[in-house]
């Protein structure tokens, strides 16, 4: 199948070469001409496990292209709308990237073909787009919902394994043409949901308000933990056992940051309150996880007794989550935003976000090349991305590096019990 992805970034990218590596002629459209080249030589603006690797394979097969020209449209039966939708200062969704697309594509449609928006889009978008696209085209055209649901680090699985597929449309038409573009990624009984484009673009937003809710509920038990000498982990166990809450997003830790969840509970509550719905427990939410990436700092001002200025730290991990450099609303910004602001030099380690961090901190902090050398000479090192190299590193060596002992691990990677025997002090999340 002829396919177009409007958008080259996170989403169009994982999306146009996974649909590419599944056979159909895919182009990528971009407005960003130096993005495009960077493409076009086989460099990716972002990291994301395996993309590289598969990005290149189709280009070399000549099943994937790059393009700032809307040219390909014409001859596409299906053009994907993957560009971003970044919060307004209300929190609401920015639709002037995707409608921008719409009406590009609007122009250069020839004959029949399934626009899907892929983009997190405010619940009527699907609508909107169908009648600003109408009024620049007499070419036959549906507009279809399709969210995303992938997780930087895994999004390749996630999207040529997905967990279900959600299609927004009364076109059987389209349907069809959706159908049979997913068919090779739902070949082990994962469903299509089909259902009508308002249900899908909620759906996008209560998926991951869910998740973000869940987050929030158990960073407020482990606050509570603290104050009344529980253990966060042990509660953690005994919650997550019983079938119908199960383990997953119950981690405490500094707060969930990212491209989607804090702008997409932002974006709902934005919509109840154009509707008067007032959605108070995602209120909750957000305030529970703004405070929790303050609680390192907060530590780290109790333990030292406010005297932080002059003081040497250590942190590992500036994005998000382990797996990808993604750094937006990322935790790690809040803690050394917070230890700068109070005196403190900083010094950072992370395996790949490092580049994405000197664009946003400058010369404000220093890098180090390995773990080891971030906490030479600190007086504290703070955790706050859990990748996996971080879990078991050699402690005694730590110890000895560090000018003191000290060690606020915001994703509860290390045992307090090994660390305080190692001679740390030590302070987790929701911890004794």
């Amino acid at each position: 199948m002829r396919i177009s992805v409007v958008g080259s970034g996170y989403v169009g990218l994982v999306a146009g070469a996974c649909l590419a590596d599944s056979g159909n002629a895919v182009t990528c459209i971009d407005t960003d001409e130096q993005k495009i080249r960077w493409l076009e030589d086989g460099y990716l603006p972002i990291y994301e496990p395996g993309l590289e690797d598969l990005v290149r394979r189709n280009v070399r097969q000549k099943r994937l292209a790059f393009s700032t020209d809307y040219a390909s449209v014409a001859k596409a039966q299906v053009v994907f709308i993957a560009v971003g939708t970044p919060p307004g200062d209300d929190g609401s969704a920015d639709l002037r990237h995707v409608l921008a697309a719409a009406a590009e594509i609007a122009r250069h449609l020839r004959e029949y073909t399934a626009v899907v928006l892929k983009s997190t889009v405010p619940v009527g978008t699907t609508d909107q787009v169908r009648e600003a696209m109408a009024r620049l085209t007499e070419a036959e055209f549906d507009v279809v919902s399709n969210p995303e649901f992938l997780k930087e680090g895994a999004a390749i699985d996630d999207f040529q394994k997905p967990d279900r597929v959600v299609v927004g449309t009364a076109s059987e038409r389209a349907r069809k043409l959706l159908a049979e573009i997913y068919a090779p990624f739902v070949r082990t009984e994962k469903p299509i949901l089909f259902m009508d484009p308002r249900s899908a673009e909620l759906t996008k937003y209560a998926a991951n308000a869910m998740l973000a809710t869940r987050i929030s509920f158990m960073n407020d038990i482990a606050l509570l933990c603290e104050r009344i000498g529980a253990d966060v982990d042990q509660v953690r166990k005994g919650a997550g056992a019983d079938r119908r809450i199960g383990y997953s997003f119950l981690f405490p830790g500094v707060g969930y940051g990212g491209s989607c969840f804090p702008k997409d509970v932002s974006a709902l509550i934005a919509a109840g309150r154009e509707t008067g719905v007032d959605l108070e427990i995602l209120k909750a939410v957000e305030h529970t996880n703004r405070r929790q990436k303050r609680a390192l700092v907060d530590k780290a001002m109790r333990h030292f007794a406010g005297a932080i200025a002059g003081k040497r730290f250590a942190v590992w991990g500036l994005a998000f989550k382990p797996k990808t450099d993604d750094m937006r609303e990322s935790p790690a910004v809040e803690v050394i935003e917070g230890l700068l602001g109070k005196g403190a030099t900083i010094r950072c380690h992370d395996p790949v976000a490092e580049a994405v961090a000197e664009k946003h901190f400058g010369a404000r902090i220093s890098y180090a090349e390995t773990p080891y050398d971030c906490v030479e000479g600190a007086d504290a090192l703070f955790v706050v991305t859990e990748w996996n190299q971080f879990r078991k590193p050699d402690l005694t060596r730590i110890r000895q590096s560090m000018r003191l002992p000290v060690v606020f691990d915001g994703r509860n990677i290390f045992d307090p019990e090994a660390m305080r025997e190692a001679g740390f002090v030590y302070y987790g999340i929701g911890r004794r």
